[in-house]
């Protein structure tokens, strides 16, 4: 709060929508309706959390501007800021939804795996117990397919439906580097990152595999593991 108003804090989207708004109307839009109506609104193909990283987001926009996309390209990621880009633009059928036309997500979370930490870790997170990667990857197997994640789901998750399909899951090692990627329909808010800390805890507390599906039976929030760092958690593709 400052002077009993509420202070806006930039987002991606807000960043992405204002960038838009000066590329496509410049000066002709009026500065009332800049602040309130937003002319351009930019649909994300799903909500990332702050500190999460995404390579793969899409996002659709409507205007009936003619638009030149490789010279939108170009202008567009000279106004955003420095770290947000655009790496693609296509026309698309107006039916296309960001959100609702995608198929699959897949989601990467990384960590260190590592008792002594090391400059160039950067901000990825660092477990200091040793994982086993096939404990690990028999765990997350009892995810494949059609569950109710309700165990996975944080409170803050707007859509009530909690039944996802995750087509894969896989773990596998780059050195010090665990790297644990997941694909599916749909996620609750949180589920990856609650995942990998049920992960985390059958594996620092040398639980069996099993016990990843007991939590999954559960339906009950309390039986998953914490709710690890965003750091090192990417939104590489959206499948449509």
């Amino acid at each position: 709060m400052k002077n009993g108003k509420q202070l806006e804090l930039p987002t991606i989207q807000g960043e992405l929508e204002k960038a838009l708004r000066t590329l496509i109307y410049g000066k002709r839009l009026p500065a009332a309706s800049e602040n309130n109506n937003r002319p351009i609104r930019a649909v994300f193909s799903g909500r990332t959390d702050k500190g999460v990283n995404s390579l793969g987001q899409v996002v659709h926009f409507d205007t009936d501007e003619t638009i030149v996309a490789s010279k939108f390209l170009y202008h567009i990621n000279e106004i955003l800021p420095d770290d947000i880009s655009v790496t693609d633009l296509e026309k698309v059928d107006s039916r296309f939804h960001a959100q609702k036309s995608a198929k699959k997500r897949f989601y990467r979370f990384e960590f260190i795996n590592r008792r002594c930490k090391n400059a160039f870790d950067g901000d990825l997170m660092r477990v200091k117990f040793s994982t086993d990667e096939d404990r690990m990857q028999k765990s997350l197997n009892y995810l494949l397919g059609e569950h109710d994640f309700s165990s996975f789901k944080s409170s803050g998750t707007l859509n009530p439906s909690t039944i996802c399909t995750i087509y894969e899951a896989k773990v596998s090692r780059s050195g010090d580097k665990v790297i644990i990627d997941i694909v599916g329909n749909r996620f609750l808010y949180n589920m990856v990152r609650t995942i990998v800390g049920t992960l985390l805890e059958i594996e620092g507390h040398n639980l069996d595999s099993e016990h990843m599906l007991r939590v999954l039976e559960a339906k009950d929030r309390r039986k998953a593991g914490a709710t690890v760092s965003p750091e090192g958690l990417t939104l590489m593709k959206v499948m449509y």
